[in-house]
């Protein structure tokens, strides 16, 4: 309790600049209030405002249905493997990424991907045009993307993993008794055994929408330029870190957090129309 008091709760005292001019050599406590003046960069439909807007959306999206669903369909494989070895060999080697930091991550592909990079090094000494991936901006989305899965798959593999060993095998036995095939156990016993926790995953990743990735995309941003991959958390740091404009960054910062806590309430309470429990019951 006392930590989470400390470092989540007392913190978002700072949101109060988010109504100030905000100078940092004068504290909260001396800069002059702006009222809402801030939040007009959100609603005046300020161009660099609204391409974050739009790129975040876009991966948001793309994460929804291709990342989300993607530790799913890997349990699912690992699940169908008969030989225990196997399968936790290749558990093993798929959610080591994840503890990897994101300098890492992006450093290996780079020198994978990158100019001189591995694969590129092996098509120019075979007589290849090399490919232009990394710093390409039409490949930024898809390189964030493979990225991302890369890194993280394996990890979230493990929570799904755990539910499906759950599952009564009995279920399993009669559904073949009574003629069911692979692909239909999956549909109405293994899918229907998980539904609980990928909606409980599924309610904690709208929370989390609007971060796309920050360290993620920071340290690849100036290779394709603000444009292609400004979201809104890059954009606060450009704007209030660097820029000083402390008030309009923490401003959208604001608004983010409070629509990200929409969609959780709002998806937590859909939850419960369908039967289900959700993050919290109420």
């Amino acid at each position: 309790m006392l930590v989470l008091l400390a470092f989540q709760y007392y913190p978002l005292w700072g949101n109060i600049i988010a109504f100030q001019d905000y100078q940092p050599y004068l504290g909260i406590g001396k800069s002059l209030w702006s009222g809402f003046e801030n939040f007009s960069v959100i609603f005046s439909g300020d161009p660099e405002f609204l391409n974050a807007v739009q790129n975040t959306l876009i991966l948001t999206l793309i994460q929804a249905v291709i990342v989300f669903p993607a530790p799913i369909v890997v349990a699912l494989v690992l699940h169908s493997l008969l030989s225990n070895k196997l399968r936790q060999f290749v558990q093993t080697i798929i959610y080591l990424p994840h503890f990897m930091s994101w300098v890492i991550v992006v450093a290996v592909f780079q020198q994978v991907l990158g100019g001189t990079g591995m694969i590129n090094n092996w098509l120019r000494g075979h007589g290849y045009d090399p490919m232009h991936i990394i710093g390409n901006v039409e490949a930024f989305r898809a390189l964030l993307t493979s990225q991302v899965l890369w890194k993280d798959t394996g990890w979230a593999t493990i929570l799904f993993l755990a539910v499906l060993s759950q599952i009564d095998r009995s279920l399993y036995e009669a559904s073949a008794v009574d003629g069911a095939g692979r692909w239909r156990q999956t549909w109405h016993v293994t899918l229907p055994g998980m539904k609980p926790i990928i909606i409980l995953l599924l309610i904690l990743k709208l929370g989390d929408s609007l971060t796309v990735g920050f360290e993620q995309i920071i340290l690849q941003q100036q290779a394709v330029g603000v444009d292609a991959s400004e979201v809104l958390d890059t954009y606060v740091y450009n704007n209030g870190v660097l820029g000083g404009d402390w008030g309009v960054a923490a401003a959208v910062g604001l608004v983010k957090s409070a629509v990200a806590l929409a969609l959780v309430l709002s998806a937590n309470k859909l939850a419960h129309r369908f039967g289900e429990e959700g993050v919290y019951r109420g």
